[in-house]
């Protein structure tokens, strides 16, 4: 989940575009780079805290997440193993800590992994800078070195590696720290 839909869109965005521009380019003239996503987030030192802090905070959620399921289902077992010799008053009342134990699982799961949970909002509050810094680092250097166009690449079948400006990139971004 780290990695944010929105990159994604953007990339293919750019791929698409750069397919459509790539034969322009060689006839017109045109000055293009690219940046590799993955050398970016394996050697951006501010991309690599994010992920660890990201990992941290997964892991406390789901481990919360999980020591709630397992507070259920001893509860489950429990009362399946006694319901027999019960009352039915005490019958009810198992079965409303149940369900009431059921509704706090499902609205913990829905208030940290649901739609604008705490999740998604951790995600874009670890990605956000980091993502303005690279688009930053990418613009200074496309009008330093006078590009026309600049791609992120993750899944395109080639390009000439003269066109990478990812070392430049990184460069830039440890520079802005």
């Amino acid at each position: 989940m780290f990695r944010s839909q929105l990159f994604t869109a953007i990339l293919f965005i750019a791929v698409v575009v750069s397919l459509m521009i790539a034969p322009l380019a060689s006839a017109q003239g045109l000055k293009l780079g690219y940046v590799k996503e993955e050398r970016i987030q394996a050697e951006y030192k501010a991309w690599q805290r994010a992920q660890e802090e990201w990992n941290a905070e997964s892991k406390a959620w789901e481990d919360e997440a999980m020591a709630k399921q397992q507070e259920l289902q001893e509860l489950q077992e429990e009362y399946e193993k006694q319901k027999l010799i019960l009352s039915d008053e005490k019958k009810r009342e198992r079965e409303a800590m149940i369900n009431a134990k059921t509704e706090a699982l499902d609205a913990f799961t829905r208030q940290v992994f649901g739609p604008n949970g705490t999740a998604e909002r951790k995600n874009q509050e670890l990605l956000r800078p980091i993502l303005e810094n690279i688009q930053k680092a990418i613009e200074e250097i496309a009008i330093e070195g006078n590009y026309d166009l600049i791609l992120t690449l993750q899944s395109v079948a080639w390009v000439k590696e003269t066109h990478d400006i990812t070392d430049e990139v990184l460069k830039r971004l440890e520079e802005m720290e």
